[in-house]
């Protein structure tokens, strides 16, 4: 399989099932946000961290490829003429999400009580967290703003609200296995 097709020269690309689009596309916006919030996740896991850790990332790397197929599925071509599912993968579900509350969970019975917002940074993997956290947030309001033109399955967007609190969670976890300090957000008195 080549690399460069050349079908995309003038602006255009395909979804799946062949329907061409400009590549400015909301559909387009929305799991190509999605594949830059897995890049960083990609960053992530690439940090020295736990292998448990490594493991749930890499789960939700390909979850994210997942999610991103269901997105580049126009409701209209997901399923052929026969009635068979065109996407013949499995989908981001209830199971999806539920995998992400409990590490969620799991990493928060260790952590301290959260009393104040916590302002981004304090070792390098915790700050590539935020990052993901702020693409995942944008990811999602894509696809949200996408599911108000044409409906999409609401586990997409229910599976990245989830994983921004996830990576939030993350965030935490890592400053605490790396002992740094969270640094509270203090609004400044006039």
């Amino acid at each position: 399989m080549k690399i460069y097709t050349k079908t995309g020269d003038k602006g255009t690309t395909a979804l799946f099932g062949g329907t061409r689009v400009k590549k400015y596309n909301l559909r387009i916006e929305s799991y190509g946000t999605v594949d830059e919030l897995n890049s960083y996740i990609g960053l992530i896991k690439d940090q020295e961290i736990s292998k448990i850790a490594k493991n749930s990332l890499l789960r939700i790397q390909n979850d994210l490829f997942t999610l991103g197929a269901m997105l580049a599925t126009p409701p209209e071509k997901e399923t052929l003429k026969s009635g068979k599912e065109r996407l013949n993968i499995p989908k981001i579900d209830e199971n999806s999400i539920l995998f992400l509350e409990n590490e969620i969970d799991r990493m928060d019975e260790i952590l301290p009580q959260m009393t104040h917002f916590i302002l981004p940074g304090g070792h390098q993997a915790v700050s590539f967290c935020h990052i993901a956290r702020c693409v995942c947030r944008r990811s999602e309001r894509l696809s949200v703003a996408l599911n108000d033109e044409e409906t999409i399955n609401n586990d997409i967007i229910k599976y990245l609200n989830r994983l921004s609190d996830y990576l939030f969670t993350l965030a935490r976890k890592l400053s605490l296995d790396f002992q740094v300090d969270e640094i509270k957000w203090m609004p400044e008195k006039n």
